[in-house]
């Protein structure tokens, strides 16, 4: 009777290997050399299966047996009987404890172990629950020796759903101008407002939903985040009810949501013109102007500004939309700077500014920053010089002249998004510098505390130094979060399109995303888009 076994890598069939040997007359040790580069056998390979058979032996003739490695037997122990050992498992549990694994190892004269046996070991090992009682048959009848074998997994916990809010008033009301039979834009019925009544039912709270607790492999339970309540978008001239759960309007008014708030504006209406009668205009409410705004005029407003007249060199901001019925010739001077979107007939010469959309029938020399869509349309539909930052599409007529007329179109990436990134990154910078100027100064401080010549001014500036540095690098740690983020947006959204429904006209310039391109020659009908670092020309995506 005897038992085999390779030296220690137990890897390749080069390497020596030995039996071990009962006999009448007693135990032997056969040790067979390796081939070639194999590994040979160690004393210690064979001590530990001695030991583990419980073979009492001669450690002395062992380690001649080694020594030699001749493959003949040499004698290392009175005659004894072979111990024959069974299928063995060892089990791990995740750190995590909601997965557990075990690893079989090999019957030594012995014999498997069986599914029930196998189940109580993994029990005495702390395993109780999400058993895969499947696998444990199989490997039970078909053994797989020293492999690792995923055996029970727990139930992951499901997190309730968050509360919301639900509106009871039209959050997209389209701002889209009419287009008459003859080509031209109707500017006038836009049907922008929508009224309510003081105690009228704004929104409604959606109540959470509870999570579901999840369980380990060692049957504990792991708790679930319920669903966390949702916030009334609380406003200007709103009311909460007694109940918390409905947002009602406080007076009579115009429905707005501005920046994620629901507020409802009065209206204050200019009944002519804004110029020295009325001075400069600044209101929480909507603002309606019936005539002009003249030059070196400001309309400032929480909510929206309609102007019935022309807007010269004025500066216009509002925290809603701007509506100009007719339009605008700013002089170079004129700005327009809207929280949501802007809507007029033409803008000139202007410096303009939309969070949301900008909708005209003709730009013209102006500076545009737009957050979503620029649309030009009606019978015109221009697009002429100037520079246009647009988040993500530009849809026109006409970009361009056939006079060549310098026009710098961007798109496919928000303005604001962009900007903010340059201004965390300064930030970034400035703060990285100051928080090396901090630890410097704790450094040199701790030199004269261990040198024993800390004064209390002194301390106090140890103190003060140290909490800068501590605002420094909480700082520092919100701004990269920040920066991670805006990051990945300014990638995510580093694509848009530009539509052609007429000419685009050489001398315009195109970039989308980080790709650029000068437009070389009059192209018609067609949709810009960006390929890869490529910007390419194709048929109008309608």
């Amino acid at each position: 009777m005897s038992d085999s076994r390779r030296g220690s890598s137990y890897g390749s069939p080069n390497d020596g290997f030995f039996e071990i040997q009962y006999n009448e007359n007693g135990v032997y040790l056969k040790v067979h050399p390796p081939i070639g580069k194999g590994k040979a056998v160690e004393v210690n390979d064979v001590i530990s299966r001695l030991a583990q058979k419980k073979v009492i032996y001669d450690k002395e003739m062992v380690e001649f047996a080694v020594q030699k490695a001749v493959s003949a037997p040499v004698k290392i122990g009175e005659p004894q009987e072979e111990l024959k050992l069974d299928a063995t498992i060892d089990v791990n549990i995740s750190h995590d404890k909601m997965k557990a694994t075990m690893v079989i190892k090999p019957p030594d004269g012995g014999r498997m172990l069986t599914k029930d046996e196998m189940m109580e070991i993994l029990k005495s090992n702390g395993v109780k629950y999400g058993i895969n009682e499947s696998t444990l048959e199989n490997v039970s009848k078909y053994p797989v020796y020293n492999e690792v074998i995923i055996i029970a997994e727990g139930t992951p916990p499901t997190n309730g759903q968050n509360g919301r809010v639900e509106f009871h008033f039209d959050l997209n009301k389209e701002r889209k101008p009419t287009v008459l039979e003859d080509g031209r834009v109707d500017f006038r019925e836009l049907n922008l407002i929508e009224s309510v009544r003081k105690g009228q039912v704004l929104c409604t709270l959606v109540p959470p939903l509870p999570g579901t607790p999840g369980r380990t492999v060692e049957d504990t339970e792991v708790p679930a985040l319920d669903g966390k309540p949702a916030v009334l978008p609380k406003g200007k001239h709103v009311e909460i009810t007694e109940d918390g759960q409905n947002l009602i309007a406080g007076i009579d008014g115009q429905v707005n949501l501005i920046d994620g708030k629901v507020s409802v504006f009065a209206n204050y209406e200019v009944p002519a013109d804004v110029d020295n009668s009325t001075g400069n205009i600044s209101f929480v409410g909507n603002v309606i102007i019936r005539g002009n705004v003249l030059s070196g005029f400001t309309v400032e407003a929480g909510g929206n500004v309609e102007v019935m007249g022309v807007v010269e060199a004025a500066v216009i901001k509002a925290d809603g939309d701007i509506i100009l019925r007719r339009g605008m010739q700013g002089l170079g001077k004129g700005i327009l700077k809207s929280g949501g979107d802007i809507i007029a007939k033409y803008i000139e010469n202007s410096i303009i500014e939309a969070k949301g959309d900008i909708k005209a029938e003709a730009i013209m020399h102006s500076n545009v920053k737009c957050g979503n869509k620029l649309e030009l349309s009606g019978k015109k539909g221009l697009l002429i010089g100037g520079k246009c930052k647009v988040g993500k599409e530009v849809s026109a007529k006409v970009i361009g002249s056939y006079l060549a007329t310098h026009t710098d179109v961007e798109v496919g990436i928000d303005p604001q998004i962009k900007e903010r990134y340059k201004e965390i990154r300064d930030e970034i910078h400035k703060i990285e510098e100051d928080l090396v100027k901090a630890e410097q100064a704790i450094t040199i401080l701790k030199k004269i505390e261990a040198a024993g010549k800390m004064t209390p001014e002194k301390q106090e500036l140890m103190a003060r130094s140290i909490r800068t540095k501590i605002y420094y690098s909480n700082r520092l740690n919100e701004l990269k979060e920040e920066l991670a983020i805006t990051e990945q947006r300014l990638q995510k959204e580093a694509d848009g399109k530009i539509r052609v429904f007429d000419h685009i006209y050489p001398g315009t310039k195109v970039s989308i995303g980080t790709s650029m391109m000068y437009v070389k020659e009059d192209l018609q009908y067609c949709t810009l888009y960006r390929d890869g670092s490529d910007i390419r020309v194709g048929p109008i995506d309608k």
